[in-house]
């Protein structure tokens, strides 16, 4: 098979489809190729790295989002009037939302369902933009964010991203 020795498209593409283009035969093409002169492998580490650092990255945060995690924070405690509602008399939890946060919609629901079979715990959802104090106050450094309290209001666990539903339980019968 012939390659077509266009004019037009060296004089757009430059010289790497001119030296391309200037194989007369397939066979020439690809005796080219395995001889290493069309190839670009040093072009391609800096791809592969980024590709592995990026994946690693991903990795890395899918395995750390949703994951109730012991609070390292110690406060002094949240009140009533700093969440503008009244805390459970076992646990509470208050979850930091923002309005065009996807996954706030569906951590909402599971916290809100897991609250009405439990008459001591309480669901308080926050709006992060509205409360921005209380957010540096907290630390809080994306939505969702879901902090569980005791009845004293103390944080004795938080899940940053959307929460499973049994590890939200486990946090809970923790606290009896």
């Amino acid at each position: 098979q012939r390659w077509p020795q266009t004019s037009w498209l060296t004089t757009r593409c430059g010289p790497r489809l001119t030296s391309f283009l200037s194989f007369k035969t397939t066979e020439e093409l690809w005796i080219s190729a395995l001889m290493g002169q069309t190839t670009r492998v040093k072009s391609l580490a800096p791809i592969l790295v980024v590709l592995a650092l990026a994946t690693a990255y991903g990795l890395w945060y899918q395995r750390t989002r949703g994951q109730v995690r012991r609070s390292g924070q110690v406060n002094q405690g949240l009140t009533a009037a700093m969440l503008e509602e009244e805390l459970g008399s076992r646990a509470t939890l208050v979850q930091f939302s923002s309005a065009f946060c996807t996954p706030c919609r569906a951590t909402r629901t599971l916290l809100q369902n897991i609250v009405t079979d439990m008459p001591d715990v309480r669901y308080i959802d926050i709006d992060a933009e509205a409360h921005l104090e209380l957010v540096r106050t907290l630390d809080i450094r994306s939505t969702p964010t879901t902090l569980i309290l005791d009845s004293r209001g103390i944080e004795v666990g938080r899940a940053v991203g959307a929460p499973k539903r049994e590890q939200v339980v486990n946090a809970l019968a923790a606290l009896r």
